[in-house]
């Protein structure tokens, strides 16, 4: 094998500390990448693959520096992650190999390049640790400064942690070897791999230390973060591993801030892929999801402001009712709401330009759209009239506005480096050179006028050549004239050519002007850039209060637009909401078509079981109303006629059913898993949505189940619930559950036809008209003619059973209803063996009979419940 050669000697080193990275490696005007980094750049990148040294036959793809950008974020988003090596001394200057290093490792959390983030989305990296019973959660998003932690715990961990990543939609996520097995092995189980990267980061020794050491401060008490040992601990991992990424440069970030998840609203993973909050039920985009109807901002930073807000409802009735005076009064200010949202039109990313500036990767255009944003906040300003929505530092805002009007030309080129960014009179030295550059002929003329003048040669001419530069050139017949301070540089066979030190001086001013010009208008935009970093604070809260400002005009406007009323916040339980309608539905359909509900549900009547067939409407029905709660809890007005709504703290919602074949969970082991989740979850200040439980086993272990849950839920759980089932059997609950009440889809029949009104009605259907859907769904006429035969069949065999049962031995198979039990005729053991005696009843079901009758019903969790109707079921089978 041939000796390698120092270059590749060279890139081995570095490319040996950064073994996960494609290594972009710089030679001259390329980035080259070797090895196996070539072949993916090659089949990724769609760029040609070569060979360098044929001999040793190493794989060479290139790309050139100056469209570097594109090919990393290409790269960063199809989940790789970039080691840029650049040259650190001058190649004129070096001896043998140039030197390089590694400067910067972008991943797909930490990407700079604005140019290739979506402007409406935040693009974050996410820290997860699993530790004392505990899920700690750290995440940032590095181009705006962004710094967040918050921590769960309880049952249900994995869940609530799936919820939150769900939410915050990373796309990176770091966590310790302890933790990194269980969470990869939920988020592959839950599809959720598919956009985020996960990699494996060393915890930090002190993170305590590190924290105070990089935010140069003395307690974490100001982050409210003191003593919180796991919170600490995943916020130094996440700093630590941006910092190491970014090779110690200045970062963004300011303080953390601490989420307390006891503010903000649960909204668990099934729950907001069921109500399409933020992406639709395919997963790819915002059409058809409440953020869609809700996002009519201005700018960026309100789009990206909103879609947290939306994702995050509130708990605190004060911040709630804080939004609806604020969207309120933008409603009744209507000239004024018109006004702002025309000027918020001129607002640039401010939240992310401040990160370019410190993360130094900013250019001219950068701050000269920073500097028509504060002209446009500063109008505002003055349209608020000091209304404390906008209440910005405006002398400072003035003197960052002075600052790049002084410096920076209104048209800057997009690179820094090579010139005509700074503006004439900003500086002296700045402005020799320039002249020199422009006006080097009149000059050199200047100073050949002036020497005719002094020596009397009227024959004396400056000339140039690239051996020599510019020299003055005297005939032979002259040389009698020429000045002791001239230099002789050449004789010729007519002339004499000399140099002069002011001509000298001059030449290399004229020859090095280009580059002196470019030094100095670099040097001068990082000092700018500088004294604009001192103003971060200023700029992020100027950021935030105009993303607000924009929210708040953006939701006024929808409320206009949607006819939406302000709900009634209150601390009590009750949910009354008149005229309902489902946000995103009615925007799918045409204007009017949409057939209002209203939903009432107080303390003593709380529990609502919706019948009525498939395709009526009442998954509508449900989802319309948890998104009216969302709603409400985010500040913004609601799609109805009124609505009254007590704080909700969790949206559980079952809705649906389909197999998990990856994970091999049945449609009914994922109904039930999830079920389980929200039976151990939820509590009296809930909202549940249930579709159809325990349709994915047999008829009569659905009906049981249901029951049961249904059951526990109003014992036990006390939420507010809406049960919808085509289980009409279930509306017999209504009269043994105290809060519960029958409501179903109102239907029409005539000529053998039936007509979904999708009006909601009190009361409970007595029919499932599922073959009247098999119809509507285009099934065969035969098919639909045997099912009724077969219908009829099974509905005489059910009467017969339910008859020969009896009254009696159906008491005794009721779950929980204590006070029948007791009451009735088999409330002691001789009456109990007479019915088991007169009903000829198999040894297989008096055991089950017995069974049921040993079973303590208010000490059974929904686990052990479901257990015991497995073993019914195996006895009775």
């Amino acid at each position: 094998m041939d000796k390698e050669t120092p270059l590749m000697k060279q890139y081995n080193e570095i490319k040996e500390q950064y073994k996960d990275c494609i290594l972009l490696f710089r030679l001259g005007d390329f980035y080259e990448m070797f090895y196996e980094d070539a072949k993916i750049a090659s089949k990724e990148l769609g760029i040609t693959l070569t060979r360098r040294n044929k001999k040793m036959d190493v794989p060479l793809a290139g790309v050139p520096y100056h469209s570097i950008a594109s090919y990393i974020s290409k790269l960063v988003s199809k989940g790789y992650s970039v080691a840029i090596c650049e040259q650190t001394e001058n190649p004129k200057n070096a001896k043998g190999i140039v030197k390089r290093e590694v400067v910067r490792v972008i991943t797909p959390g930490t990407i700079i390049d604005t140019e290739y983030l979506d402007e409406k989305t935040n693009n974050y990296l996410m820290c997860v640790v699993l530790k004392n019973e505990k899920a700690a959660i750290s995440y940032v998003d590095i181009m705006t400064g962004e710094f967040k932690v918050s921590e769960f715990k309880g049952d249900n961990l994995i869940y609530k942690v799936l919820g939150e990543v769900n939410k915050i939609s990373p796309k990176e996520l770091i966590t310790d070897e302890k933790s990194y097995i269980q969470i990869k092995t939920n988020l592959e189980n839950y599809r959720m791999l598919e956009n985020i990267k996960i990699n494996k980061t060393l915890t930090i020794r002190n993170p305590k230390k590190y924290l105070l050491e990089y935010f140069k401060i003395k307690s974490l008490d100001s982050f409210g973060i003191k003593g919180k040992e796991e919170i600490i601990l995943v916020a130094g991992m996440i700093l630590k591993y941006v910092n190491d990424l970014q090779k110690g440069k200045e970062l963004p970030f300011t303080n953390i801030l601490w989420v307390n998840s006891k503010n903000v609203m649960e909204l668990n993973l099934t729950t907001q892929k069921n109500l399409d909050i933020i992406s639709n039920y395919k997963g790819e985009t915002s059409s058809g999801t409440l953020l869609w109807v809700l996002d009519h901002c201005k700018s960026s930073m309100g789009s990206r402001l909103l879609k947290k807000i939306v994702k995050n409802p509130l708990l605190d009735i004060k911040k709630i009712k804080q939004r609806q005076e604020d969207i309120g009064f933008f409603i009744n200010e209507v000239l004024l709401r018109e006004e702002i949202r025309e000027q918020l039109k001129n607002i640039y990313d401010i939240e992310r330009i401040i990160g370019k500036l410190i993360l130094e990767t900013v250019n001219g255009r950068d701050l000269i759209a920073l500097k028509n944003s504060i002209m446009s906040s500063l109008e505002l300003y003055k349209i608020l009239n000091d209304n404390k929505i906008l209440d910005i530092k405006v002398e400072k805002l003035i003197d960052i506005y002075n600052l790049i009007e002084e410096a920076i030309v209104e048209e800057p080129p997009f690179s820094i480096r090579e010139g005509g960014i700074i503006k004439s009179d900003y500086n002296e030295e700045l402005d020799q050179f320039r002249d020199i550059s422009n006006n080097g002929k009149d000059y050199i003329l200047k100073i050949e006028t002036c020497e005719k003048e002094k020596t009397g040669i009227k024959g004396l001419k400056i000339k140039y050549n690239k051996v020599f530069g510019y020299f003055l050139e005297v005939t032979k017949s002259n040389i009698s004239l020429v000045p002791d301070y001239y230099i002789r540089k050449q004789t010729l066979t007519n002339a004499e050519r000399y140099i002069i030190p002011e001509l000298k001086e001059y030449e290399d001013k004229v020859l090095n002007a280009k580059n002196k010009i470019e030094n100095i208008e670099y040097y001068l935009f990082k000092e700018i850039t500088n004294n604009i970093k001192k103003y971060k604070e200023e700029l992020q809260d100027l950021s935030f209060k105009l993303a607000y400002l924009d929210v708040m005009t953006n939701l006024a406007h929808v409320a206009i637009k949607n006819s939406y009323v302000k709900p009634e916040i209150s601390e009590d339980k009750s949910l009354e909401i008149i005229g309902g309608r489902h946000p995103i539905v009615e925007k799918l359909i045409p204007p009017g078509e949409f057939i209002k509900n209203k939903v009432i549900m107080k303390s003593n009547k709380n529990f609502i079981i919706l019948t009525g067939p498939n395709m009526s409407g009442k998954s509508t029905y449900m989802k319309q109303i948890a998104l009216i709660i969302i709603m409400a809890h985010i500040g913004s007005y609601i799609p109805a006629d009124y609505g009254k709504i007590g704080l909700v703290d969790k949206i559980f919602t079952r809705i649906g059913a389909s197999d998990d074949l990856m994970t091999g969970q049945s449609t009914f082991m994922l109904e039930m898993s999830e079920v389980a989740n929200i039976l151990n979850s939820a509590t009296d200040r809930s909202f549940i949505v249930l579709d159809e439980i325990g349709r994915g086993t047999s008829t009569f272990d659905g009906i049981s189940i249901a029951t049961a849950i249904t059951e526990y839920i109003h014992d036990r759980i006390k939420a507010k619930t809406i049960f919808a089932t085509h289980y009409h059997e279930l509306t017999q609950l209504e009269d043994r559950l105290e809060s519960a009440e029958n409501y179903r889809i109102e239907v029409s029949e005539e000529n053998n036809e039936i007509k979904f009104l999708r009006e909601i009605v009190k009361g409970g259907a007595d029919k499932s008209y599922g073959i009247e859907v098999a119809r509507l769904a285009g099934l065969p006429r035969e098919i639909l003619k045997s099912s009724k035969k077969i219908l009829e069949v099974l509905e005489r065999r059910k009467n017969i059973i339910e008859k020969k049962i009896g009254e009696e031995q159906m008491i005794l198979f009721s779950s929980n209803d204590k006070s029948t039990i007791e009451s009735s005729p088999a409330k002691d053991k001789d009456t109990n063996e007479k019915i088991l005696e007169n009903n000829n009843l198999s040894k297989e079901e008096e055991l089950a009979i017995r069974l049921v009758k040993e079973v303590d019903i208010n000490n059974l969790t929904p686990m052990e419940a479901l257990l015991k109707f497995n073993e019914l079921k195996k006895i009775l089978s």
